[in-house]
């Protein structure tokens, strides 16, 4: 089983959309009982919030239910939870490193590394509004991702 945490600021706009989004890709490439997929924060501000209502209505148009959420922070139990732990900006990896006392077995990386877009980070329609973007940069650093772990399934 390979089990990945996405994690964003809040855990109501990018790190849900990529959880689902990746989980929508496992299920249609029929790979369900080979992955644990979840998301958290890296801050206390929205726990317990459900996904963000334009992200929610962003996930609905591809036919992606977001239902159920509730955002949580991030642990340092999740280190050794999780085989990766999947940053969407460079404040993330920074706020993850020091929650998880660092990353000895290199776990931690950007998701748009997976995209062929090294260093590059996930729109935050928080501040930008722009969810279509987000959704972009989310599909294609998920679609890569898959591509990626299916090797090791």
């Amino acid at each position: 089983m390979i089990r990945v945490l996405f994690v964003c600021h809040g855990n109501i706009c990018r790190s849900p959309m990529a959880a689902f989004v990746m989980q929508d890709m496992v299920r249609g490439a029929g790979l369900t009982d080979r992955f644990a997929i979840a998301s958290a924060a890296t801050s206390r501000e929205e726990i317990g919030n459900p996904v963000y209502p334009p992200a929610r209505r962003k996930l609905a148009e591809h036919g992606i239910s977001c239902d159920g959420h509730a955002a949580r922070q991030m642990t340092r139990a999740d280190y050794d939870a999780y085989d990766l732990l999947i940053g969407m900006d460079r404040a993330n990896i920074r706020n993850m490193q020091r929650l998880c006392g660092g990353d000895p077995d290199g776990k931690i990386r950007l998701l748009l590394d997976y995209a062929g877009r090294p260093g590059e980070e996930v729109a935050d329609p928080w501040y930008t509004r722009d969810f279509e973007a987000t959704w972009q940069d989310v599909e294609q650093g998920c679609r890569g991702l898959l591509s990626a772990l299916r090797d090791g399934c």
